[in-house]
């Protein structure tokens, strides 16, 4: 099994130090580095480059919604290798459910979840998809339904995990919404442009297109550029 580096920003150390030693247990994770506040999780994160950032919403000097902003848009600007983000947060309202998700978060789980789920999250944002506490799956649910409400979902859908059994939670079927910049990216492809020309408008990288291209494939569960342009059209995010 693959190792998975992981590094934790959190301001309260008995909880920093708590996940700490619970996840340093597991041989699979490896916990790189620690920060207690939002600009030294930051640089820490520029420095260690992990596979997943587990961040606190609730941070001191810049919320885990800003931070992850942050770093999301550091990752698409240099091409460095992606992070993804999970956050841990007692909160579970609307807004710091969704704005989590709009910066760029990749999952999200409350501060009580078992350490075993934690674990699950861990490994199941690793793999590429995203896992969302079924304390809040109601939220995200309700967002998917007012967002997507004519796109039937795939059958073979696997880019959400929700841990819930009940059977609406069983049929939820919604990737996380698109970061800023993979909306630029989206409207440019409905525009009909290459990753070269993309790039070009957006001063990046063509790597760093192709990078989000993938990532926009992946929560669109589109299996090509135009069923992408299809469904960004159908759902109102592209006008």
């Amino acid at each position: 099994m693959s190792e998975i580096r992981v590094v934790l920003v959190e301001d309260h150390d008995l909880t920093r130090v708590g996940l700490r030693t619970a996840l340093q247990q597991e041989t699979n994770i490896k916990v790189v580095g620690e920060a207690a506040n939002g600009k030294s999780g930051l640089e820490i994160l520029k420095q260690t480059q992990p596979d997943i950032a587990i961040i606190d919403i609730g941070l001191p000097d810049m919320d885990g919604i800003e931070l992850t902003q942050k770093f999301k848009q550091y990752i698409a600007g240099g091409g460095v290798r992606e992070t993804k983000v999970l956050i841990l947060t007692m909160h579970d309202n609307d807004d710091a459910v969704i704005g989590a998700f709009a910066a760029g978060a990749d999952s999200y789980s409350v501060k009580d979840v078992s350490i075993d789920k934690l674990k699950d999250a861990i490994n199941t944002t690793y793999e590429g998809n995203s896992w969302i506490d079924p304390v809040i799956a109601r939220t995200v649910l309700k967002q998917a339904k007012k967002k997507q409400p004519d796109i039937p979902a795939p059958s073979d859908q696997k880019t959400v995990m929700i841990n819930a059994v009940e059977p609406e939670y069983q049929e939820f079927l919604q990737s996380c919404p698109l970061t800023e910049r993979e909306l630029e990216v989206l409207e440019l492809i409905v525009a009909g442009r290459s990753n070269a020309e993309i790039a070009e408008k957006l001063y990046i990288t063509v790597g760093t297109v192709k990078t989000h291209v993938r990532s926009i494939l992946n929560k669109l569960c589109a299996d090509d550029r135009t069923q992408a342009a299809v469904r960004a059209l159908r759902s109102g995010w592209i006008e």
